[in-house]
C-alpha cells in the first residue's frame, strides 16, 4: 500500500485490538465476519468504489456500512468496516485488501491467544510444501470452476486433524478466495502477518540432513542476533544440498552449501 493507504491501515490495525483483549473464539469470529465482508465488497464492484470514493463525505459512507451491516456483525466488526469507509485510500482495492489484512490478522490473534502461532506457522508452511510437491492437488485446488464446497472439503480430508483449526480457515479462505493471488502469494501474505504478529522473521532453511534440536536453536539464536528480531525456521531436506545450509530470509539468501561453492569453481574454472 501506499502513502494514504499506508497511513489507514495502519489506524485501522490498532483499532482491531484496542476494544481491549479478545478470547480465541472472539478473534475467530471477527475473522470470519470480516471475511465476509470481503467477499461482499470483491461481489459488488459498485459498492466498494463508492465507499472508497474520497469525494463522497465520511460520515455518508460509514452509515452507508452501519445500514448494511448492523445487527448482522458483530460490533466491532461492523466498527472496523466503518473506519474502513470513513479513511483515505488511494485506490478502490486498497480498503478490501486493508479488511483482509485485518481478518487474517484477527485469525492470527486467535491463534496467538490459544498459544498456537509456532503451529500455525509451521502448519502454513508444511501445506505450501506439500501442495508445490503435488502438481494434480495444486490444480485441483486453483480449479476456478471447482466448487467451493468441494474444495473445502478437498481440503478437510486432507488436513482436519494435522493442523489447527485456525490454520485449516486460514488456508480454506485463500483458496477458496484467492483474490488473483497464486497460493504461494496468499500463503505466504498469512505467514508474513504471523511473523509480524510477533516481531518475527521466517528463514527458510535447507539442509541435507535433518537438523537436531539444538542446532535449530543455535541457528535461530544466532540469526536473532544478527537481524534484532526473533527467528522462525523452516527447514526443508534438500539432497540436492550436498552439505552446510543455506537460509534464505526475506529477498536475502545466506548461502552455505557446498552444492553452491562448487557451482562457482564451475562459473570461474568456465570463464
Amino acid at each position: 500500500m501506499r502513502g494514504t493507504s499506508r497511513a489507514s491501515f495502519a489506524d485501522l490495525t490498532e483499532r482491531l485490538t484496542a476494544g481491549g483483549a479478545m478470547s480465541a473464539a472472539t478473534a475467530t469470529r471477527l475473522g470470519d465476519e470480516l471475511f465476509a465482508v470481503v467477499g461482499l465488497l470483491d461481489a459488488e464492484h459498485g459498492l466498494r468504489r463508492a465507499l472508497s470514493d474520497p469525494g463522497k463525505p465520511e460520515a455518508e459512507k460509514g452509515a452507508v456500512v452501519g445500514a448494511l451491516l448492523h445487527g448482522k456483525v458483530t460490533r466491532r466488526a461492523e466498527d472496523l468496516v466503518v473506519a474502513a469507509a470513513e479513511s483515505r485510500w488511494a485506490s478502490p482495492g486498497d480498503m478490501v485488501d486493508a479488511i483482509e489484512q485485518l481478518a487474517i490478522e484477527a485469525m492470527v490473534l486467535a491463534a496467538d491467544t490459544d498459544k498456537g502461532l509456532d503451529e500455525l506457522e509451521d502448519g502454513l508452511f508444511r501445506f505450501g510444501r506439500v501442495v508445490t510437491g503435488q502438481p494434480d492437488l495444486r490444480a485441483a485446488l486453483a480449479d476456478t470452476s471447482l466448487p467451493a464446497d468441494r474444495k473445502r472439503d478437498l481440503l478437510d480430508a486432507l488436513l482436519d486433524g494435522k493442523v489447527t483449526a485456525v490454520t485449516l480457515r486460514l488456508i480454506s479462505q485463500m483458496i477458496v478466495h484467492p483474490r488473483g493471488r497464486s497460493l504461494t502469494a496468499a500463503l505466504d501474505l498469512c505467514a508474513g502477518i504471523a511473523a509480524r504478529r510477533r516481531e518475527q522473521l521466517i528463514a527458510v532453511v535447507r539442509s541435507a540432513v535433518e537438523l537436531s534440536a539444538a542446532q535449530r536453536r543455535r541457528l535461530a539464536e544466532a540469526l536473532a542476533a544478527s537481524y534484532g528480531h526473533r527467528v522462525h525456521l523452516n527447514v526443508v531436506i534438500d539432497p540436492s544440498v550436498v552439505g552446510g545450509m543455506s537460509v534464505q530470509i526475506g529477498d536475502e539468501l545466506i548461502d552455505g552449501t557446498a552444492a553452491s561453492r562448487l557451482a562457482e569453481v564451475r562459473r570461474k574454472l568456465a570463464g
